[in-house]
C-alpha cells in the first residue's frame, strides 16, 4: 500500500504519513456509504436534523484534538481556532436552514383541468466532497454539511498537505452510529480523487483553476454535475472621499488574513490617482505593525507557507514585478527559509502594471500590489480585466454610488466599505463568474437545494377518455 508522508509547515519535517484510501477498498466504502443513505434518505428530516445537533455535540467534545491537529497542518493558531470554533455553531445554523427547504407543497393543477400535479424533491445519492489545504476543516464540510441534510450520503477527500484533523474529526463521526453511515473523511491525494469521480453522483470541488477544470472534464465523462469554486484575484477599489483609514485597515486584513492564502482574499488594489500616496502612507504604517509568527505562534500574526508549492509561484510573481519595475515600499523581496518553514512578510508594491503576473494570476500569498486609476470607467475597466470573478470589494464615500459601480464589476460577492464579508455575512447568495468556478451557490438556503432533484407526479384523476388519444 502507498505512503503519502505529510510535511510540517512550520518546521519542513515529514512528520506524519498517511495511506490514501483507494482501489477495491475505496468501492468498498462507496457502497457502505450508498446503503446507509437509503436509510437515511427515507428518514424524516426531523431525525437528520437531530442527528446532526447531536454530532455538533460530540464535535464539540473532540474539539482540542482537532484545532492540535489543524495547528500542526498549517502552521497558524489563530485562524484554527476560528475554524474550530465555527464547526458546532455552523452545523445548527445548517439545521435551521434545512426546515424551510422540505416544507409540504400542496397538489396543484396543470393547464389541463384533470391533471393534478404532486412535487417532491430526492436528493442525489453520493455527494463527493474534494477539499484544499488553506481552511482544511472549514472547506471540507462547506459542501458536506448542507449535503447531509439534504439526505444524501457524503464522502470526503480533503487535501494531503493537511490531513491530519482526519482522524479526531472521524473520532466524532463515529461516536453517531446513524452518521457514520453516510458520511466519511477519507485519506488520499490526486489518485484517490480521480478514482472517487466515477463513483458518486455528483462533486463538489474547491481548488485551484488547472485542477478544476480537469476535475470538470472527468465529471463530464462521467455524466455527473459538479459543482466548482476556483481560484480568484478579488480586486479592490478605494475612491476619493472614502474613509482612508478604514479602507487601509480593511483591505490590510482582506488581504493577508490566513497570509492571504484565501481564494477570497484582496489580491489587487486600485485607488484613484489623487488620494494614492495618502492610502499608500496609511496602509504602509498599518502593514509595518504586523510581524511573522516566527519562531513562535504567538510572536506574530503571519504563519509560515502551509504549502511548499506555493512559495515558487509567490517569488515568481515578485522577481517578475521586480524585473518589470514595480517598488517594495514594505515587506520582503523573497520568501524566507525560517527553521524549516517558509514565511514571508505582508509586502506592499507600487508601480505595478497588468503587464506584470503579480496582476494577473492568483497570488495565494500575502502581496498587496497597488495600482492607480483616473476615472471611474477606469476602475471598472481594470477590476474586470481578469479571468476571475469570485468576489471583488469597494470604497466609496457614498453606499449607493458604490452599489452602482459594483452593479458593473464582473464578480459573484461585492463587499462595499468592507472587505471579504462573503467570509463572515453566509446569507448572501452568490456564485462564482468566469473562471473562478461554475454551479450553485454555498450561501443560503439555496446551498441546500444543490443536493435535490426535482421530481413531479402527474396524475390523471379523471375517468373520462383523454382528447389525445388515439379514437
Amino acid at each position: 500500500m502507498r505512503v503519502i508522508e505529510v510535511r510540517n509547515p512550520r518546521n519542513g519535517k515529514l512528520d506524519y504519513a498517511l495511506r490514501p484510501l483507494e482501489g477495491y477498498d475505496l468501492k468498498e466504502e462507496v457502497a457502505r456509504l450508498r446503503k446507509g443513505q437509503l436509510r437515511w434518505q427515507s428518514s424524516p428530516l426531523e431525525h437528520r436534523i437531530e442527528v446532526m445537533q447531536r454530532w455538533a455535540e460530540s464535535f464539540s467534545n473532540h474539539k482540542e484534538a482537532v484545532l492540535e491537529s489543524l495547528i500542526l497542518d498549517t502552521g497558524r493558531k489563530s485562524e484554527s481556532i476560528l475554524e474550530v470554533n465555527l464547526m458546532s455553531q455552523t452545523i445548527l445554523r445548517w439545521c435551521q436552514l434545512v426546515k424551510s427547504i422540505f416544507k409540504n407543497q400542496d397538489d396543484k393543477t396543470s393547464n389541463i383541468p384533470s391533471i393534478y400535479i404532486k412535487q417532491q424533491v430526492q436528493p442525489y445519492p453520493l455527494v463527493g466532497v474534494i477539499s484544499p489545504w488553506n481552511f482544511p476543516l472549514l472547506l471540507a464540510c462547506i459542501d458536506t454539511i448542507p449535503a447531509i441534510l439534504a439526505g444524501c450520503s457524503v464522502l470526503v477527500k480533503p487535501s494531503e498537505i493537511t490531513p491530519r484533523f482526519l482522524e479526531p474529526l472521524m473520532a466524532s463521526i463515529r461516536e453517531i452510529p446513524e452518521l457514520a453511515d453516510v458520511l466519511s473523511f477519507v485519506p488520499g491525494d490526486g489518485i484517490t480523487g480521480s478514482e472517487m469521480i466515477p463513483m458518486v453522483d455528483l462533486l463538489c470541488f474547491t481548488g485551484s483553476v488547472s485542477t478544476g477544470k480537469s476535475i470538470y472534464m472527468a465529471c463530464a465523462r462521467n455524466f455527473i454535475p459538479c459543482f466548482l469554486e476556483l481560484g480568484g484575484k478579488d480586486p479592490a477599489l478605494v475612491f476619493e472621499g472614502a474613509n482612508l483609514e478604514h479602507a487601509a485597515s480593511s483591505i490590510l486584513w482582506g488581504s493577508i488574513v490566513n497570509n492571504g492564502q484565501s481564494c477570497l482574499s484582496i489580491e489587487r488594489v486600485y485607488v484613484q490617482k489623487n488620494i494614492e500616496t495618502a492610502f499608500l502612507d496609511i496602509l504602509k504604517r498599518k502593514m509595518e505593525k504586523v510581524k511573522i509568527a516566527y519562531p513562535n505562534m504567538e510572536d506574530g500574526q503571519i504563519g509560515p507557507i502551509i504549502a511548499e508549492k506555493q512559495v515558487s509561484i509567490i517569488q515568481e510573481q515578485l522577481d517578475d514585478a521586480l524585473a518589470k519595475g514595480a517598488k517594495i515600499i514594505s515587506g520582503w523581496s523573497a520568501c524566507e527559509h525560517l527553521g524549516g518553514g517558509w514565511f514571508i512578510k505582508p509586502t506592499l508594491l507600487t508601480g505595478v502594471n497588468h503587464q506584470m503576473k503579480i496582476m494577473q494570476e492568483e497570488s495565494f500569498g500575502p502581496l498587496i500590489p497597488v495600482m492607480s486609476f483616473d476615472s471611474e470607467e477606469g476602475a471598472i475597466s481594470l477590476a474586470n480585466e481578469t479571468q476571475f470573478g469570485l468576489s471583488a470589494a469597494i470604497f466609496h464615500q457614498n453606499w449607493e454610488k458604490a452599489y452602482r459601480i459594483g452593479m458593473q464589476i464582473e464578480a459573484g460577492a461585492i463587499s462595499i466599505n468592507e472587505c471579504a464579508l462573503t467570509a463572515l455575512v453566509h446569507e448572501g447568495e452568490k456564485q462564482a463568474f468566469k473562471m473562478s468556478g461554475i454551479g450553485g451557490t454555498r450561501m443560503g438556503p439555496a446551498a441546500i437545494r444543490r443536493f435535490l432533484r426535482q421530481k413531479a407526479f402527474l396524475i390523471n384523476k379523471s375517468e373520462n377518455p383523454s382528447p389525445w388519444w388515439f379514437p
